[in-house]
């Protein structure tokens, strides 16, 4: 799969390799897109207020139900964040409602005359079906963040049904495949020895090691393949944060604290401070002895000073 290349600062910052560009200040948007490319690029620092900002003016400068389901879904990803899960269920629910009539629409008109260019239908299609992943998987998750892990795995496989009919070209549609294996993976931990959750099986796995058993493990191993071969730093980040944790559940604590170190270094470096946030919790429960705990309590007064007030330690699993 070859390496997607980012077309603008704006879509840099947020899914590509300058996360740490919104610190230091970002191009003004010219339309609802930049805006919505703005907010995304600003929860991924941890700036939550100003991102709700950039959301309010995307949905002010768009009636597009694609892009206004992807603000509600980046809404509904900051609530989770923070550990609000059933505000976010509402949320991804608006995201929901907008995106499935609008994909409705162009299976329903999709033999009827139109001259917009191929290339140009082609690209809206896969943005508003991408919008459709994006509430199912954000609705999967909320529903974990509400103990309710059949319901999650429901929607999962509702997502991954979807992404077989109309995302089939993994190098176009890696993004709603990578938080598709994160929630996965999610639902495996939360539910250990269940069977709702079943390996991948098409997916390769990272760094050419062989499949795990473990569902939890196999899926994380597949988000990271995938995320390895995207353009976004920090769904490479996310997804060795989400192996490290599968890896400790797994009893591996050598990999799981290797995994967290290479992590708590790149979120440093590239100014993810809600990333930062959840490998120091992570950290403190695979090393008693290090600073994960005093960290975690940092990172979590800066997040509260920049809009994002945690409801409790089991947030900052957002996906946007």
């Amino acid at each position: 799969m070859p390496v997607l290349e980012v077309n603008s600062e704006l879509a840099d910052a947020a899914f590509g390799a300058h996360p740490e560009r919104a610190a230091i200040g970002l191009p003004a948007a010219a339309d609802a897109a930049g805006y919505w490319l703005r907010a995304v690029s600003l929860s991924g620092i941890g700036r939550y207020a100003a991102a709700r900002a950039e959301l309010g003016r995307a949905r002010r400068a768009t009636t597009d139900p694609a892009l206004l389901s992807l603000t509600h879904s980046t809404e509904a990803s900051l609530l989770r964040q923070l550990g609000w899960h059933g505000d976010a269920a509402v949320a991804d629910g608006r995201a929901a409602a907008l995106a499935l009539p609008a994909v409705a629409c162009d299976i329903q008109h999709a033999a009827a005359p139109d001259a917009t260019p191929a290339e140009i239908r082609r690209a809206e299609a896969i943005r508003r079906a991408e919008a459709v992943c994006d509430a199912l998987t954000g609705l999967a998750a909320d529903a974990l963040g509400t103990l309710r892990p059949a319901l999650a795995a429901r929607l999962l496989d509702r997502c991954r049904k979807y992404l077989d009919v109309h995302l089939t070209d993994a190098a176009s549609a890696w993004r709603p495949r990578v938080r598709l294996h994160w929630v996965a993976a999610e639902t495996a931990l939360s539910a250990p020895g269940s069977g709702l959750i079943s390996a991948p099986v098409a997916d390769l796995t990272a760094g050419g090691r062989p499949a795990p058993v473990d569902p939890a493990l196999a899926h994380a191993e597949a988000a990271l393949a995938l995320a390895e071969n995207s353009p976004s730093l920090r769904h490479r980040v996310k997804s060795r944060l989400l192996l490290a944790a599968a890896s400790a559940a797994a009893g591996d604590l050598d990999r799981s604290r290797a995994l967290a170190t290479e992590v708590d270094r790149a979120c440093a470096e590239h100014e993810l401070l809600p990333l930062r946030w959840a490998c120091a919790m992570l950290r403190s429960g695979v090393e008693p002895g290090g600073d994960g705990a005093i960290l975690a309590a940092e990172c979590a007064r800066l997040l509260d000073a920049r809009g994002g007030r945690l409801r409790s330690a089991s947030g900052l699993l957002g996906h946007p």
